[in-house]
């Protein structure tokens, strides 16, 4: 779908709003009297980083002001860390003892194993109607929406001001661009001019932003079918292989062996020059004195053709029969003051239209424009795909060799394509 059919969609919801609020909610909306006392699990990430501004605070204080909205439900709610709370959900299912509510990664596994209420069996019309067209649709297996989008994000690429204004520098605005602008700040001693973080942490995200910009990606965008190794795609690799890593312009740790973490606390100490980051870093850098500038990430001759967008999901699970009772809380989790409150406080993307139309209207979050502006015509990963943990894994393990000085970008690009049609076939 074209950039200005997205928009059309986007901006086109309000309406769509309006209407499904007249709307009696149908979904999700039992009476708090059936069935007697219900409590709900709920299993969520950990969006801070670290007691202090833990998310375990945020739910906490949504289950109890729902709580005593709702007589008979409860919420009993863990958080855990990004590193554990997939692999948490999927044991306690596994086990036979799933959560009510996940708020986690991915959800097509669950789909195929037929573990998940339908969006539409949960929440009432007007709330699965405000949801952003593009995380709606990314939320489907099959043409059926199991996936609710609970927070987005996009990439630009992020630079030091400070450091470009000492090398002489204005932002890059193509690839040759990065690559100046990366010696430059060698020569001034920048000990990251570029930051590549293709290490086990999230370099399937590093590696989809990169491929994005070379005009090729994950799957081709008519057919869904995965072409890993497209020629758009081993051109861009080679790209990174022969003009930022061999010359030595990423810094002292090979991006294999650099992760996400690593990269952007190198950024917020100041020693990175350019890097890809999302809305949460540039809150972090700020807070630590960067003076953090952002352009759209830069493609081969001018602005890549497609940006890459972020989404984590929320989701309703069969095994209890707790189906009303989740409904209910979902509806209440996503109403404009709770959808803000979260993501003001972790400097993420609302999901819904009316929250994002809200946040665009309010000048405290002038620094988000640009990312709000990316998200509708953004690229996510492929959600709907069972297949896709797989491939999202066998990148994280092999990407990273195909950017050292003596590595094949063909050769490896070709090995996850072909662990790619594996996983598809199991399908």
């Amino acid at each position: 779908m074209g950039e200005r059919a997205v928009q059309r969609r986007y901006f086109g919801m309000t309406a769509m709003v309006a209407t499904a609020a007249m709307v009696a909610g149908l979904a999700g909306c039992g009476s708090s009297d059936e069935g007697g006392d219900v409590t709900l699990k709920l299993v969520a990430a950990d969006y801070g980083t670290g007691a202090a501004d833990s998310s375990q605070d945020y739910w906490d204080k949504l289950a109890r002001a729902f709580e005593s909205k709702n007589a008979g439900i409860k919420v009993d709610v863990d958080v855990y860390s990004w590193k554990d709370v997939d692999r948490k959900v999927a044991e306690m299912v596994e086990a036979g003892s799933a959560p009510d509510i996940a708020q986690i990664g991915a959800y097509a596994d669950y789909v195929k194993q037929d573990k998940l209420y339908r969006t539409e069996e949960l929440v009432s019309v007007p709330t699965q109607a405000n949801f952003l067209p593009l995380l709606s649709d990314a939320g489907r297996v099959d043409r059926v929406q199991y996936g609710v989008p609970f927070a987005a994000s996009t990439r630009l690429l992020f630079f030091n001001k400070d450091l470009f204004s000492a090398a002489g520098l204005e932002a890059p605005t193509t690839w040759a661009g990065i690559r100046t602008a990366a010696e430059k700040l060698k020569a001034s001693g920048v000990e990251y001019p570029f930051a590549l973080p293709l290490g086990s942490e999230e370099s399937q995200a590093e590696t989809m932003i990169w491929l994005l910009s070379g005009g090729g990606g994950y799957q081709n965008r008519s057919s869904g079918v995965y072409e890993i190794d497209s020629a758009e795609n081993i051109d861009t690799f080679n790209w990174l292989r022969d003009n930022l890593v061999t010359p030595k312009l990423t810094g002292p740790v090979a991006p294999a062996q650099l992760d996400r973490a690593q990269a952007f606390a190198a950024f917020t100490r100041g020693e990175v020059g350019m890097l890809n980051g999302h809305p949460t870093l540039m809150q972090t850098a700020e807070k630590a004195g960067i003076d953090v500038g952002t352009v759209p990430m830069p493609g081969i001759e001018g602005k890549a053709p497609a940006s890459m967008g972020v989404a984590d999901w929320m989701m309703g699970f069969k095994q209890h029969g707790h189906r009303k009772e989740i409904g209910r809380f979902l509806d209440f989790a996503y109403s404009d003051t709770n959808v803000l409150e979260f993501s003001e406080r972790y400097d993420i993307l609302p999901v819904t239209v009316t929250a994002s139309q809200k946040m665009e209207a309010d000048d405290a979050h002038k620094d988000l424009q640009p990312f709000l502006e990316a998200l509708p015509h953004s690229e996510l990963y492929p959600f709907g795909e069972t297949s896709w943990a797989k491939v999202s894994a066998s990148v994280k393990k092999n990407i990273g060799s195909a950017v050292q000085p003596e590595g094949d970008p063909a050769a490896i690009l070709g090995r996850i394509a072909s662990e790619a049609a594996a996983a598809e076939a199991k399908e």
